[in-house]
């Protein structure tokens, strides 16, 4: 019986859900994925199984202050998929996380997983805590006693942790060294995103950015703009934004705005990326008071006219009451969800080629990828070959992702949803359900 979108009246399938401006991750996702559903047909059986988390852990942390007092945290572990293969997905630390947002960023990461054709099925963890107000040994028990709670999650072959928003590589190499100590054995092949020193990869840190910067040039060269011809705004300074503004910069482009949280810096004759770089080194990683550009706001930003705009900042910045007004090219999305699922039409209306996160920022999980193979063999690879295996596989992931837009006159995301879902629907045919 094919998917009919008003078959499903509860539960994750609540019809009619909340008004699009109002959604959720979970109901933005959901939107999408119900569009690529309809486009292939998805028998109601299918459809309830891909979109219906294979696991949902929550854990009650207890965590020994430093001034001997115990607070308790609330932790999540959401395993959407692992169809492909071990999940993977990063774990992130923020006072508003919600088990919504984490059952929208696994599901996310089972697409994006089978988009660039990793062997991993989806996940994402989340702990509700301000990681600003804790202490670094408040902070290492409480991700050693979160990790001990997911033991019987986590694993090299079951479930791959990997930083995320306020997570790092020391929080890694703690979630290794518990995971190890419980083993009675050194997993480094537990997590990914670890020190170098750990058996972390060359490459990790700019693999997001690097990927931003891959599919954009892919989609310049489709509508044959040269990379040395076009101007690039860029929302969001930390490590994605700055890393595609800086290789974009090398690229010959005119970066003419970015931003940080204190406002964006526009110059109409080109920023000089690795001198911004080290301005916010040295002006406690901001670009306030950044010399040489105006200063404006975040939403001039967005609304720029330029060729490029790489949203990496926040998600839902561009949404239906913006939409109209930008005037992008190309808009690469570096951050997760930074369009909103009720942007999509009016964006496509104007013709800008959206590549969407779920492509765009795929180049983190490709290398952490590239991590756990090395972790698994014992043997790593220098920088040059890390980069040069992203590129492959990033630039293959957009042929494959502009062919199907191609062929179903969809979008470059309609074409990602369709892509990731029918490949992970067809492994799930070919290896039955168990019984």
């Amino acid at each position: 019986m094919p998917y009919n979108k008003n078959m499903y009246t509860t539960g994750y399938y609540k019809e009619p859900g909340p008004k699009l401006d109002e959604e959720s991750p979970f109901e933005s996702m959901m939107e999408r994925f119900r569009f690529a559903a309809d486009i292939l047909e998805l028998d109601e059986g299918m459809f309830q199984y891909l979109a219906s988390p294979v696991k949902q852990v929550i854990v009650s942390i207890p965590v020994v202050m430093d001034s001997g007092d115990i607070q308790v945290f609330e932790g999540y572990r959401v395993i959407h998929d692992n169809v492909l293969g071990p999940s993977k997905g990063g774990i992130r630390y923020a006072p508003d996380v919600t088990i919504d947002e984490v059952k929208a960023l696994a599901a996310w990461m089972t697409w994006k997983c089978a988009i660039v054709n990793v062997p991993f099925g989806g996940a994402k963890g989340g702990v509700r805590c301000n990681p600003k107000e804790l202490s670094k040994g408040e902070l290492e028990r409480l991700t050693r006693r979160y990790t001990a709670n997911m033991l019987e999650v986590f694993g090299p072959d079951r479930d791959i942790p990997a930083p995320d928003m306020n997570t790092d590589e020391q929080i890694m190499a703690w979630i290794m060294d518990t995971y190890s100590m419980n083993a009675h054995k050194t997993e480094t092949a537990v997590v990914t995103g670890k020190p170098i020193i750990l058996g972390g990869s060359q490459g990790r840190k700019e693999a997001t950015g690097r990927g931003v910067v891959t599919v954009t040039l892919a989609a310049l060269n489709k509508l044959r703009i040269l990379p040395n011809k076009c101007t690039v705004s860029v929302q969001g300074f930390g490590n994605v934004g700055s890393i595609s503004a800086k290789l974009m910069y090398e690229q010959g482009a005119k970066i003419i705005a970015i931003s940080d949280i204190t406002g964006g810096y526009y110059n109409k004759d080109g920023i000089d990326i690795p001198k911004a770089i080290e301005y916010t080194k040295n002006n406690n990683g901001t670009l306030e008071g950044f010399p040489n550009a105006e200063k404006i706001t975040n939403d001039e930003l967005l609304q720029m006219e330029c060729d490029v705009l790489i949203p990496a900042a926040k998600e839902d910045q561009i949404g239906k009451h913006n939409a109209p007004k930008i005037n992008a090219r190309i808009i690469s999305e570096g951050a997760n969800g930074p369009v909103t699922a009720n942007a999509d039409s009016i964006l496509e209306d104007k013709g800008i080629m959206v590549i969407p996160d779920i492509l765009a920022n795929a180049g983190g999980v490709t290398v952490s990828y590239f991590e756990w193979v090395q972790d698994r063999q014992g043997y790593f690879w220098t920088e040059e070959r890390v980069n040069r295996r992203l590129n492959r596989m990033m630039r293959n992931a957009f042929d494959n992702l502009f062919e199907v837009s191609e062929n179903h006159n969809i979008t470059l995301r309609q074409a990602a949803y369709v892509f990731g879902i029918d490949k992970v629907a067809s492994t799930l045919r070919m290896r039955g359900i168990y019984a």
